[in-house]
């Protein structure tokens, strides 16, 4: 009987030790494997705001909340890139040369007025690169933009503002997001519930966004 009643408190023991390992190491081990995942995520909502800028100065200022018209623009989208050879001399410049002005010499193709303005090796011209490889690196998957890591498949949120600022300029915004409950639901139950309560309180978004359709912010992420 004194055996059984030893095995017992020392079961009791050994459950008050996990008791106790866990409620100091539960709250950690949710901690980093959220900051583990968020780091993904960020990568993500960076990528966006990359693709939404670039898309922007090729559409009116605009953005768009599609992901497929995104993914197409990062696909096959094309961007201006400027080849440069030769620079203006001090005395050139002096003397009212402009990059423009010699830019329009050379492409008249006048030899006599390229060689008298000392613009002979000058060249400005214009050729159209990738956005796929130019901003992301030959390799990049377009296709995942849309997708939360860690997620299950779910995909992003997005939303764009189109309106005009109380002198009457454009106003144009947007916003790329995902809640918690989008990559943190496989975790803890009750460290979640303790991370919204904390985030509800201060009045923050409840996950990790990029930009914002209320208050312009320059697209700044909310971890930034």
């Amino acid at each position: 009987m004194k055996t059984v009643i030893n095995a017992i408190l020392v079961l009791c023991a050994l459950g008050l030790l996990w008791v106790c390992y866990s409620s100091i190491m539960g709250p950690i081990n949710f901690e980093n494997e959220k900051d583990s995942r968020e780091k993904a995520i960020i990568a993500s909502l960076i990528n966006i705001r990359k693709a939404q800028v670039e898309f922007r100065t090729q559409h009116n200022g605009k953005y768009t909340a599609d992901f497929d018209s995104l993914i197409d623009f990062v696909k096959n989208g094309k961007l201006p890139f400027i080849l440069k050879e030769g620079v203006l001399s001090d005395e050139q410049l002096e003397k009212g040369m402009t990059e423009a002005k010699a830019a329009a010499i050379v492409r008249s193709g006048d030899a006599a007025a390229i060689a008298a303005n000392g613009l002979t090796g000058f060249r400005r011209d214009t050729v159209w690169v990738n956005v796929c490889d130019t901003i992301f690196g030959a390799g990049f998957n377009a296709d995942s933009l849309k997708y939360i890591p860690f997620s299950n498949g779910k995909i992003f949120e997005m939303a764009v503002r189109s309106d005009t600022t109380d002198k009457g300029q454009p106003l144009n915004l947007f916003e790329a997001r995902a809640a918690y409950e989008t990559y943190l639901s496989d975790l803890d139950k009750q460290e979640l519930i303790n991370l919204k309560d904390v985030q509800t309180k201060l009045f923050k978004y409840c996950g990790l966004k990029v930009g914002d359709i209320e208050t312009p912010n320059n697209n700044a992420g909310n971890w930034e």
